[in-house]
């Protein structure tokens, strides 16, 4: 993992679960409540990671949520917009977007400026090219340990698969 990723839990955590995401991937949001529940269940024993993985040709919305959020991420709220993206994942549309930024508490100019900009481009590539150099070609991709998990992400399978590791 980079030192750039954006993490919940501490680096001395047993088990580190990283996704692979999409915010407009309806798999992604039933898998978002399972991590919750997994987090809530396993507290400082697992670390949750999340890296971007926009698949614009089936989910035209997710690269402007993905350069919303980490805009949003760049004043240190990644984790209260990620949480928005996904509750709100029936209405993505760029105005909306805009919206949820600003109730975390960033303003409208600076989302749309920092939104576009090259350091965050250059950060959601970073994850693509890193998804794709490890195999992950869909979402939810996850990896247990720093090894692919292709097992069903359900909530009993995949806390078994935490709970071995």
């Amino acid at each position: 993992m980079t030192g750039i990723d954006h993490v919940q839990g501490g680096a001395d955590a047993p088990v580190t679960l990283l996704e692979y995401g999409d915010y407009e991937c309806p798999y992604c949001g039933e898998a978002y409540v399972i991590i919750k529940q997994l987090q809530s269940e396993l507290g400082p024993s697992l670390r949750f990671v999340f890296r971007n993985l926009p698949l614009s040709s089936v989910h035209p919305h997710a690269p402007h949520a993905a350069e919303v959020a980490e805009a949003v991420g760049v004043r240190g709220r990644f984790w209260q917009i990620h949480d928005l993206l996904y509750e709100n994942q029936a209405d993505l549309e760029d105005s909306a977007l805009v919206g949820y930024a600003e109730r975390v508490g960033v303003n409208r100019t600076e989302v749309l400026r920092d939104a576009r900009s090259e350091a965050v481009r250059e950060r959601i590539q970073n994850d693509v090219t890193g998804a794709i150099q490890s195999g992950a070609n869909g979402t939810p991709t996850f990896f247990v340990n720093g090894v692919r998990y292709d097992g069903s992400w359900q909530l009993g399978p995949l806390r078994e698969e935490l709970s071995r590791r």
